[in-house]
């Protein structure tokens, strides 16, 4: 019987010693294994806990301890005992730029809390001893104490692994924070609709409600952070917190998503009313583009925050996204050479949409500049698709942005028209040029110029002050009207391609002799009715 009941007390001291664990504090992981290990419930030993906490009296550094390890739990955050470094010299070289060893439990959410080698042991560092009030308070608001002193005794009664004073709290803040939305809702509406009315004047209404769109997830982010605060005063155990928590972050970073959508086409509004002002059709083009960008930027951070939630390291996530962006860009090129002309093309301006563009071989009028490439109508309606690299690095002849149009031509009349014509008709032309509307007074030439095989050349040179390729076709329809009455009345008549053969002697024949009226009074009358019926608009328009 001796033998049986020693045999018992054998095993119960072995399986108790088996829970138990020895103070080590030669490597990251020993130490923070050490502390967090004898604040389990089944193994509890605040006094081996303090020992991880250096610097400090055997009190202070028991609550130091029990801060730690509380904050750790409010926080949602999980230790992964597994991943700890056990190497007794561990440099953490992406958090410290030091040569003494460290290690951060939680470089991104919590990277207060370290750990250092101090004397040959590892402690939690000095810094984490200093900053622990501050974080506690951080973590659990005021009261928090208070609350769980004043809990009766029923209210410690476990059911499904929490007390029941923690499904009471938890049920108050559900309908705290349901009250708390409607009356912010409210409150961010009229503010919304306040702004609205500001900002109507920039985008001439056209913001399609899009900023009273952004009152409940406004309002729901704001409940949120609310119960985020103060979720830890209920003091969950560390699983239902990391659960709690980790769907509040994630609902944050939806609702974020959503309100950076909504922000982005108010922008888009306002830009778009604003480049509705301007004269070029380019800034137009620009909208979707930007639109398509912003959108695209808000869904990649909104994606980056995601997978952080999860447990990315930020830092391996954005280098794993250069990485594969240099992959994607390389095998790429051309598409990244046309984004960075697309760029360019904005930035400069070389063109608007509309503008008659010559260059490249390629001649047309601008239709679309697009996020890769451009479309331009040739004269035959053809389509001409160019990639923006090669639009952006070519010779571009703008023909849009002419201030004056050009127009050069010949007018070819009889070698026989006598000098008093001829002087007449170049005259009659320049009162045509002075009179019409569209042309420059100050800048044309009408010049009797040479001699060519069938005709006598003068030189009709002006400038038409609209540079639309259409009203330029009017205004020449107009000039060439008139200076055809003009031709008439003064009896000139235009040569064409002929040959005369001139006869001096011929039996019983005369030789061709044309009577031109040259009588200098009937020209300049006539020039005066040409000139006269041309500005009141007799003639065709």
């Amino acid at each position: 019987m001796k033998k049986i009941t020693f045999f018992f007390v054998l095993l119960a001291t072995t399986v108790f010693s088996q829970t138990e664990v020895d103070k080590d504090l030669a490597s990251p992981h020993a130490t923070i294994y050490t502390h967090l290990f004898a604040l389990q419930e089944d193994s509890y030993d605040l006094e081996k806990a303090a020992s991880t906490i250096y610097g400090a009296s055997e009190k202070r550094a028991e609550e130091i301890a029990l801060k730690i390890k509380q904050v750790l739990d409010g926080k949602g955050l999980r230790v992964a005992i597994a991943s700890l470094p056990k190497d007794p010299d561990y440099l953490d070289t992406l958090q410290t730029f030091g040569t003494e060893p460290m290690y951060v439990l939680f470089p991104s959410q919590l990277p207060e809390i370290s750990v250092e080698k101090i004397n040959g042991n590892w402690y939690y560092s000095q810094e984490t001893n200093q900053q622990i009030d501050r974080l506690y308070r951080e973590v659990y608001p005021a009261g928090t104490e208070l609350l769980k002193k004043s809990i009766p005794n029923v209210g410690h009664l476990r059911m499904f692994g929490l007390e029941v004073w923690q499904y009471v709290g938890l049920l108050v803040l559900l309908v705290l924070s349901v009250a708390l939305f409607y009356i912010q809702n409210k409150v961010i509406f009229w503010l919304l609709k306040s702004l609205e009315k500001y900002l109507i004047r920039f985008a001439h209404n056209s913001l399609n409600d899009s900023l009273l769109k952004l009152s409940r997830p406004i309002s729901w982010l704001l409940v949120f952070y609310a119960l985020e605060n103060y979720i830890p005063i209920l003091q969950f155990p560390i699983e239902v917190n990391s659960f709690l928590l980790k769907g509040l972050h994630i609902g944050q970073t939806v609702l974020w998503i959503y309100v950076f959508l909504q922000l982005v086409q108010v922008l888009m509004d306002i830009y778009g009313s604003y480049s509705l002002k301007t004269e070029s059709k380019l800034d137009d083009q620009l909208t979707p583009i930007l639109k398509r960008l912003l959108r695209g930027l808000v869904f990649f951070v909104g994606g980056l925050k995601m997978l952080t939630i999860f447990g990315a390291d930020v830092t391996t996530v954005i280098a794993g996204a250069s990485i594969g962006g240099l992959a994607v860009a390389l095998a790429s090129q051309d598409t990244v050479r046309n984004l960075i002309g697309t760029f360019m093309i904005f930035l400069d301006k070389p063109f608007q949409i509309g503008d008659w563009i010559v260059g490249g071989g390629v001649e047309g009028t601008v239709e679309e500049v697009g996020f890769r490439s451009s479309r331009i109508r040739a004269a035959d309606t053809s389509v001409f698709t160019i990639p923006n690299s090669k639009l952006s690095e070519i010779v571009i002849n703008n023909l849009g942005l002419r201030l004056y149009r050009r127009y050069k031509t010949v007018l070819g009349i009889r070698y026989d028209t006598p000098p008093e014509l001829i002087e007449a008709f170049v005259k009659g032309v320049r009162a045509l040029v002075d009179t019409h509307p569209d042309t420059r007074s100050e800048d044309y030439n009408v010049e009797f110029t040479g001699f060519g095989n069938s005709a006598l050349e003068i030189l009709l040179n002006v400038y038409f002050k609209n540079p639309g390729w259409g009203k330029e076709q009017s205004s020449k329809h107009r000039l060439h009207i008139a200076i055809v009455k003009l031709a008439k009345e003064l009896g000139v008549e235009f040569a064409f391609p002929s040959q005369t053969l001139m006869i001096e002697d011929f039996p019983e024949k005369q030789a061709l002799d044309l009577k031109y009226d040259t009588d200098l009074f009937r020209t300049d009358k006539v020039i005066q009715e040409a000139v006269a019926s041309f500005k009141n608009g007799l003639g065709p328009s």
